[in-house]
């Protein structure tokens, strides 16, 4: 809370030249776990090793994975080459815009987390969107709905990494549940959105 107090005060990360970031407080406050007494038993910590051994650092490397997967893709260069490669709605018809947009966005969802892939997704939507001199919110309410349609693999929503880290559920039966989910919840996307969609947004083609 104290690392950046607001953008006009800075907190004591400025000391750092930006070099301390949300992962380094979190790395300060686990090591001070292996400093602080406890206060129960004399001579032991509040965490020791046979304590860390027993966390779900399954669940923590999952999670991490997806947030460095959506940063390398900002930082390599390669969300502008997707943004390039997304052109060809330029020429799709309007109904097809809807379901070609969520299909992209569900499916770059399931290789990172839900909230990176709209942060990825979106902000390529809007300037496709001002390049096809459409109505911004028919490219991204489909693209940041279809987001969080990640039912295939475990590393597209937190919950997905919970469930698959009790040992009970393997990637194929997520695939068996999750591909007819999926296909179901485009399509709904699809039909609502040019239709009841198009009323509630005022996203016609016309009127932008």
């Amino acid at each position: 809370m104290t690392r950046n107090l607001t953008n006009d005060v800075p907190g004591w990360g400025a000391l750092f030249h930006g070099n301390v970031g949300d992962g380094s407080v979190s790395v300060m406050m686990a090591a001070l776990l292996f400093i602080i007494p406890n206060m129960k038993k004399e001579g032991e910590k509040v965490m020791d090793w046979n304590k860390c051994k027993k966390l779900p650092w399954n669940i923590v490397l999952l999670l991490g994975a997806g947030f460095a997967i959506a940063d390398g893709v900002r930082r390599s260069g390669l969300a502008d080459a997707l943004s390039s490669c997304l052109s060809f709605l330029e020429s799709a018809p309007y109904l097809a815009i809807t379901p070609l947009v969520c299909l992209i966005s569900s499916t770059v969802t399931e290789f990172t987390s839900n909230n990176s892939a709209t942060m990825l997704v979106v902000p390529l939507l809007i300037q496709l969107a001002k390049t096809m001199r459409v109505h911004p919110l028919l490219l991204m309410v489909p693209g940041a709905i279809g987001a969080q349609f990640a039912f295939l693999l475990p590393t597209g929503t937190p919950s997905n990494i919970v469930g698959f880290s009790t040992g009970h559920i393997e990637i194929k039966d997520m695939l068996m549940t999750g591909l007819p989910l999926k296909i179901a919840a485009i399509g709904a996307l699809s039909i609502l959105m040019p239709t009841l969609g198009s009323s509630v947004f005022m996203t016609s083609m016309h009127n932008w």
